[in-house]
């Protein structure tokens, strides 16, 4: 005789049909804003631009193609990191709420794992770049290290300030559940509109660029000077692959600063279609203008950027909310 099913086992067995759609969801929307970003940073600049659907001809091109393996390179290791890479954005989407739309279980992770998940993209190029033997990659590896150094104490000061903000107002000192904090702001109002946490909506919006590889933040990759570096070696799915988790990880990024200050109380289809716009409006404003207006940093001068102002940012909003509670 069976027994029956507690909720946890039953949420464990249904978690990948309830990711998929998500996920699928979320890269057909994000290749389609690197579309959107791509024309009108051309239309801004006075060109044509390619078209709409490009990014999906891009992916669909590099699947037809082979995967070159340079000589010397440990073969499996080096086509297994853009798997690691897409993998792990695609996890860490199904950790994002979308307000109204999709809750995921406390039981799959919280702001924490999410910390966590969103530095291995970081960690797959700089190993990607040294699995290549190639000088470019080599270079790549060592601007990437340099700036996810600098923009991973901004992020972690702003998850804390908003944990902390959130926590206080619990009887708790912190809390790392992304769920509550989306709901506090529900019942409270969006941090976006509390000038006690200026500073931390300020300090997430300067970490986006570096983390998505934005000019002027776009040093790892430059192409005009390393040959877009960690991934100068690599070519056909593999390629490909890394291009999938780039996308990814644009949308969790925007995802997640949309749940840390500004969920909204709508549900059903109006809950997605405001979603969609505010994930829109956040990357034109993040990336698309940043891109079509100014020219890239040296890496020197992006790491103390990050050193000065982000990173006082993050301070100031952290003091100002436990001094607030």
């Amino acid at each position: 005789m069976f027994e029956m099913m507690n909720t946890l086992e039953m949420k464990t067995i249904l978690a990948p049909l309830i990711l998929l759609p998500v996920t699928i969801g979320a890269l057909i929307f994000g290749l389609l804003l690197k579309g959107i970003d791509r024309l009108l940073v051309a239309r801004l600049q006075r060109r044509i631009g390619p078209p709409l659907l490009q990014p999906f001809f891009d992916i669909i091109k590099l699947m037809q193609k082979q995967s070159m393996v340079p000589i010397g390179a440990p073969r499996k290791l080096f086509l297994a990191l853009p798997l690691l890479g897409s993998c792990s954005m695609f996890l860490a989407m199904g950790l994002v709420p979308i307000p109204g739309v999709y809750e995921p279980s406390s039981q799959f992770g919280d702001l924490l794992v999410l910390l966590y998940l969103l530095a291995i993209p970081a960690i797959v190029l700089m190993l990607a770049g040294s699995a290549s033997g190639s000088t470019f990659g080599a270079i790549g590896f060592s601007r990437e290290m340099s700036i996810m150094l600098a923009y991973e104490g901004p992020l972690l000061l702003v998850l804390v300030s908003v944990a902390i903000k959130t926590g206080l107002s619990q009887g708790e000192f912190i809390t790392f559940s992304l769920m509550d904090i989306v709901r506090y702001q529900q019942l409270n109002g969006s941090f976006l509109f509390d000038p006690w946490m200026w500073p931390a909506v300020l300090a997430y919006l300067s970490f986006i660029p570096a983390n998505l590889g934005i000019p002027p933040f776009d040093i790892p990759e430059a192409e005009s000077e390393v040959l877009e570096g960690p991934l100068c070696e690599y070519s056909g799915p593999a390629l490909a692959l890394f291009k999938i988790m780039s996308t990814m990880k644009t949308i969790v990024v925007l995802a997640l600063g949309i749940a840390l200050f500004c969920p909204g109380t709508n549900t059903g289809m109006w809950a997605a279609v405001i979603f969609v716009f505010k994930c829109s409006l956040f990357f034109l404003l993040t990336k698309s203008l940043l891109r079509a207006s100014v020219g890239r940093m040296r890496i020197d001068q992006a790491f103390l950027f990050y050193f000065k102002w982000p990173e006082l940012l993050g301070v100031v909003g952290l003091l100002l909310i436990v001094l607030q509670g």
